[in-house]
């Protein structure tokens, strides 16, 4: 087990699982926020090798997946987000295989289906993107990303 902490986070990941909690991606980095400070925290997490440069969702990553793998993308909002009403549920939510849909991905591939949860844990907005490497095997990686959700640690 791996343990990645940073920005207030910590993820416990299971064995062949890798990941990374920055604030910038490779592609390209955040905006800047007001007061010179770095843009908001990404988390990538996945069961499969992920690629050095990935856009904030994962694009470059999931383009790469293939059945039985999944990848996770944790987004954080900036201050004042949590406040508005897109951000009502609190805190990290649970995933079941009827969340997935084809329709949820950012950019479609074949075969895939994701979700897209948007939630609040005391004054930080977050939105949870998670992508199944096969819509029809998703039901097989439910319990590997609760268990992984379950680690996660918001401070």
């Amino acid at each position: 087990m791996t343990r990645l902490e940073g920005s207030g986070l910590a993820v416990d990941l299971p064995t062949g699982w890798e990941g990374q909690i920055g604030r910038t991606t490779g592609v390209r980095p955040l905006a800047a926020a007001p007061g010179g400070d770095q843009g908001p925290t990404v988390v990538h997490l996945a069961n499969f090798p992920l690629p050095a440069e990935r856009a904030d969702f994962g694009a470059e990553a999931v383009t790469q997946m293939r059945a039985g793998d999944v990848f996770i993308a944790l987004f954080e909002y900036g201050p004042g987000a949590a406040d508005r009403d897109l951000f009502a549920a609190q805190g990290l939510p649970r995933i079941r295989a009827a969340d997935f849909d084809r329709n949820t991905l950012q950019h479609g591939h074949p075969g895939q289906s994701g979700l897209q949860r948007f939630f609040r844990v005391g004054s930080r907005a977050f939105c949870l993107y998670v992508v199944a490497g096969s819509h029809i095997d998703r039901a097989d990686i439910v319990p590997s990303v609760n268990v992984v959700l379950d680690s996660l640690q918001i401070a």
